[in-house]
């Protein structure tokens, strides 16, 4: 393009020099010559010259234009047959071409008594090429969006606290390897429904949680562990949300464990309602504010989530496997009584009554070290008369002690997190002792189901 542009300059500069040889003439012109006399030697002489220039200058300038074509089209060629390639929905592509005007249309030019306008005319008859234009803004436009989505996805996330998911994680898994041992019936299908709904729900429940505590003015900027709405991380709205979101997934998973599982859907129903009736009434319902959250955490995330995963996977209920939930359940309710006695002045002002504002710290310990240490006690016990391999979440019995030490101390802030880490080790300890033992070497899980 920059080539046909220099050929212009040339063509139009010949004009310039002429108007220059005019205006010289018009300077030094004879006496006697009157002004119309004037103008039309100027106008020949500017036809004159104009047409000698074109005539010399114009089949050299076609020919630049036409290697110039050549090599565009060839390029064009080549871009189109490597779209061909990438592509099949380009195959209806065609190279362009370039005609020129004929020869005495491509300048016109006419004296100043016609008042004509100067004309360039160069054609090109082209079918365009399909653009990818748009595909590459909407493909952007997509990365973009998803990228502002991925970004929001952290701060949805930890708004779930899912380091306490795990103590819903654990009562499952237990569930299904007691459902196995016993009855030799075993589905994944089933048990990933299962995972799906329980701590589906359990994500809800701690929304639930968030939410209530902000609108009560118990979490604050000044001491609040949950930092998702104190520090506008999240707005209120977008809490509800997906609070409702995670329940109608747990919804999903119930209904699909329905189908799959070989139980009756009113005793699935009845053990699945009454987990998600008490992951709301907690907060929602205002029970721990009343003393009661305790006694709902250590059903919940222990006996009913254990019960829940076995029934779906044999479809008959085997009281025995709620023995199988005491540890967990002692092990989850030592992290949030140790919460609780955390934030024994911040409830008190805020209206709330826990067992731990109720016991006072010295009883709060007291009630930390047994929620803490009976069930290493069970284990020891248990490995006496039973398999060996029930010693094995002893392994953290250490880092036990050192918490139990820094409650005693009052080092209370870091105590709700590590606390979570011990039950997911010690869960899944539990878990493969149980795994890995012969049925009739695990408690009770001969006996006749109900």
């Amino acid at each position: 393009m920059a080539k046909y542009q220099i050929k212009m300059k040339e063509l139009f500069g010949s004009i310039k020099n002429t108007t220059l040889y005019a205006n010289h003439n018009r300077i030094n012109k004879p006496n006697g010559m009157t002004q119309t006399d004037e103008k039309d030697i100027f106008c020949k002489k500017i036809a004159q010259n104009t047409n000698n220039y074109r005539d010399s200058k114009f089949k050299e300038t076609s020919d630049e234009i036409a290697k110039l074509d050549q090599i565009d089209s060839l390029k064009i060629e080549e871009n189109f047959q490597s779209n061909d390639q990438l592509s099949s929905d380009q195959s209806d592509i065609q190279t362009p071409t370039y005609t020129m005007t004929p020869k005495s249309s491509p300048i016109v030019f006419s004296s100043p008594n016609n008042h004509a306008d100067n004309q360039f005319c160069c054609q090109q008859q082209q079918k365009q090429p399909r653009s990818w234009t748009l595909s590459l803004s909407w493909i952007l436009s997509f990365i973009s969006y998803n990228t502002r989505i991925l970004s929001r996805a952290k701060y949805y996330l930890s708004s779930l606290r899912p380091s306490t998911l795990f103590t819903s994680l654990i009562p499952v898994l237990m569930g299904a390897v007691l459902a196995s041992k016993t009855s030799g019936k075993f589905s994944l299908i089933i048990l990933l429904a299962t995972l799906l709904t329980v701590v589906a729900v359990h994500a809800a429940g701690n929304l639930v949680n968030t939410y209530c505590d902000f609108v009560c003015g118990i979490d604050s900027k000044r001491q609040s562990d949950d930092r998702t709405l104190v520090d506008s991380i999240l707005t209120p709205e977008e809490v509800v949300n997906l609070g409702v979101l995670f329940y109608f997934i747990g919804c999903i998973g119930f209904l699909i464990v329905v189908i799959q599982s070989p139980a009756r859907m009113e005793l699935l129903a009845l053990i699945y309602f009454g987990g998600l009736s008490s992951s709301f009434l907690y907060t929602g319902g205002g029970l721990k504010y009343i003393a009661l959250g305790d006694i709902i955490i250590m059903i919940t995330f222990g006996p009913v989530s254990v019960l829940y995963s076995y029934v779906a996977q044999t479809g008959v209920i085997r009281l025995v496997t709620l023995l199988y939930a005491i540890p967990l359940a002692l092990n989850a309710e030592a992290i949030l009584h140790s919460n609780n006695t955390r934030d024994i002045e911040i409830d008190r002002r805020a209206g709330c009554v826990t067992i731990a504002i109720l016991i006072g710290f010295r009883a709060s310990h007291i009630l930390f070290s047994l929620l803490l240490f009976v069930p290493y006690i069970l284990f020891i016990v248990l490995s006496l008369n039973y398999s060996i391999w029930l010693l094995l979440p002893l392994i953290t019995l250490p880092k036990a002690f050192a918490l139990e030490k820094k409650f005693r101390y009052r080092k209370l802030c870091s105590i709700p997190r590590q606390m979570a880490k011990l039950n997911f080790y010690f869960g899944m300890f539990y878990l493969f002792a149980c795994f890995i033992s012969p049925a009739h070497k695990l408690p009770g899980l001969l006996e006749r189901a109900i």
